[in-house]
């Protein structure tokens, strides 16, 4: 049973990429162009906060004062920078869904029955691993953590996440270009001349 239930939804948004495939792709860019900003926002206020004298510099001197500033002016900004133009853009999409005919609409439900996950996946395991190795070759494993500066542990997370997206989106995004291929040339009828 759950196999044409999977082959259903499989099927629904394989119609929806083709009938809609220009809504796909400024979807599937908006998305990355919002993980991009939001990585660059924060980039950015970790260097003011220490350029402005929010936070200090070294990671020994703060305080528990310092951390809470520090993560409720972050969340503030990315809100500000990143998250209103996404709620504009996720008000946007949902209001082009709407002027679908309904009956269309009905055949693209995505809200199906989940299984729910209970498990944390191990990716906090993952960058935990990867942050040592970094530390490692950085020749910082017997410093200190009170030495280590704030653009250190956010570069090192930045790059650890840089790593992941490397080592997992390129085979994954191959994989993808070659379903999407497989499926639009199974779906589109070969005319010879």
């Amino acid at each position: 049973m759950t196999g044409v239930v999977g082959a259903e939804v499989a099927s629904d948004w394989r119609r929806l990429m083709r009938k809609h495939w220009k809504a796909v792709g400024i979807f599937v860019l908006a998305s990355a162009l919002a993980l991009a900003g939001a990585v660059y926002v924060f980039l950015w206020f970790v260097k003011n906060a220490q350029s402005t004298g929010l936070v200090p510099a070294t990671l020994g001197l703060w305080t528990m004062a310092n951390l809470v500033t520090f993560i409720l002016n972050a969340i503030f900004w990315e809100l500000l920078l990143v998250g209103i133009p996404v709620v504009v853009g996720v008000a946007a999409g949902w209001l082009w869904l709407r002027r679908l005919p309904d009956e269309e609409r009905r055949g693209y439900r995505s809200f199906r029955r989940r299984s729910r996950a209970t498990g944390g996946g191990g990716l906090s395991l993952l960058f935990f691993i990867a942050f040592c190795i970094k530390v490692y070759l950085d020749g910082n494993w017997n410093v200190p953590i009170a030495t280590w500066t704030l653009d250190y542990v956010v570069g090192s997370m930045v790059l650890i996440l840089e790593w992941v997206l490397i080592i997992f989106g390129i085979p994954i995004a191959i994989g993808l270009i070659w379903w999407i291929r497989h499926e639009t040339k199974k779906g589109t009828p070969v005319t010879t001349s």
